[in-house]
C-alpha cells in the first residue's frame, strides 16, 4: 500500500522525520516476516513426524513401474485383519474411566487445598508434590505383585487404578489452582443468602472452574491414553491390550511394512486431536476476577 510518506520519498520531497518513520516501519516488516519464517520452520519441524505418518498410512505397495499407488487399504487392512477395534475400545475404556474418576477426585479434594491454609493442608500438599516426582518404574513391580495378589493383574480395572492414582495429585493441585482465582466473597455472599458449605462450592465454586475442570480432565486422558509402560507390566492377555501395546505388537510382527503400521498409529492420534478440537474452545480463564466489583 503507498503511504503518503513513500510518495513524498519518490517525489524526493520526504522530511528526514518521515525518512526516520520509513526506515522504521520497513526494520519492523523486516523482523515480522523474519519471525514468522522462523515459527514457519519450527512448526514445519514439529509436525513432521505427523506428516510422514499421515503420508505412509495412504500410501500402498510399489507397482510394477516403480510408483505407489495412494488409498485407504492400509486401514481396510488393518480393521479387517487385526483387533484393532478391541484395542480403541480397551484403550477408551480404561481412558474415560481415569479421567472421570481423576477429575471427580481432583475436584472435591482441590478444594481443601485452596481454602484452608494449615499445616495438614500444606503437609499433604507437599505429600503429593513428593509422590508425583518420583519416577513411576518404582512403583510398577511392588503394585504388579500386590495387584496379582488380590487378582488385578491384567485387567483394565486394575490398570485404571493406577492411571488415577498416577494423575490425581497433578489434577488435584490444577483444581486448586483455579479455585484460588475464584474469591471466597462469592462463597460468602452464597452462605448469607443460606446456602450450606456443600451448595456454595457446588452453585459457586464448581460452577465456575469449567476451565480448570476440563484442563484437569483433558491432563488425566492423556496420561491414560499415551501410557506404555503401566499396560506393557499389567496386561498379558492380548484381549486386554490398549492401543500402544496393539500398535507395538503389530510393529513388532511387521515391521517392514510401514502402511498398515502408520494406518493404526493414525488411528492412535486422531481420539486426542479430536478431544482438543472439540473442547479448546471452552477455555478461557480468568474470567470471574472481577464479578465482585
Amino acid at each position: 500500500m503507498t503511504t503518503p510518506v513513500h510518495s513524498a520519498l519518490r517525489a524526493g520531497t520526504a522530511t528526514p522525520a518521515a525518512d526516520r518513520i520509513t526506515r522504521k516501519q520497513r526494520r519492523e516488516s523486516a523482523a515480522g516476516w523474519a519471525k514468522t519464517a522462523v515459527m514457519s520452520v519450527v512448526t514445519l519441524v514439529a509436525l513432521a513426524p505427523i506428516i510422514m505418518i499421515l503420508v505412509l498410512s495412504v500410501r500402498s505397495g510399489q507397482t510394477a513401474s516403480g510408483t505407489y499407488s495412494w488409498n485407504f487399504s492400509n486401514y481396510v487392512e488393518i480393521f479387517s485383519k487385526t483387533p484393532v477395534l478391541d484395542y480403541l475400545y480397551n484403550s477408551l475404556a480404561v481412558t474415560l474411566g481415569t479421567t472421570v474418576f481423576a477429575v471427580v477426585i481432583g475436584a472435591l479434594a482441590g478444594y481443601p487445598m485452596s481454602r484452608l491454609r494449615n499445616r495438614f493442608i500444606g503437609g499433604y500438599t507437599l505429600s503429593l508434590f513428593v509422590v508425583q516426582s518420583l519416577p513411576v518404574i518404582v512403583f510398577v513391580i511392588p503394585l504388579f505383585v500386590v495387584f496379582a495378589k488380590i487378582g488385578m493383574a491384567d485387567t483394565l480395572s486394575g490398570v485404571a487404578v493406577i492411571f488415577i492414582a498416577g494423575s490425581m495429585a497433578v489434577t488435584c493441585w490444577m483444581m486448586a489452582a483455579y479455585y484460588d482465582s475464584i474469591p471466597v466473597e462469592l462463597e460468602e455472599a452464597a452462605w448469607v443468602d443460606g446456602a450450606s458449605l456443600w451448595g456454595g462450592f457446588v452453585r459457586v465454586v464448581l460452577r465456575n472452574s469449567y476451565p480448570g475442570i476440563l484442563s484437569a480432565a483433558i491432563f488425566s486422558f492423556l496420561v491414560a491414553w499415551n501410557d506404555y509402560l503401566v499396560a506393557t507390566v499389567f496386561l498379558r492377555s492380548q484381549s486386554n491390550f490398549t492401543l500402544p501395546i496393539g500398535l507395538q505388537t503389530y510393529f513388532q510382527q511387521n515391521a517392514t511394512d510401514w502402511g498398515p503400521v502408520m494406518a493404526m498409529s493414525v488411528v492412535m492420534l486422531l481420539p486426542p486431536v479430536i478431544v482438543f478440537a472439540v473442547l479448546n474452545r471452552f477455555f478461557s480463564i480468568g474470567g470471574i476476577g472481577g464479578a465482585i466489583k
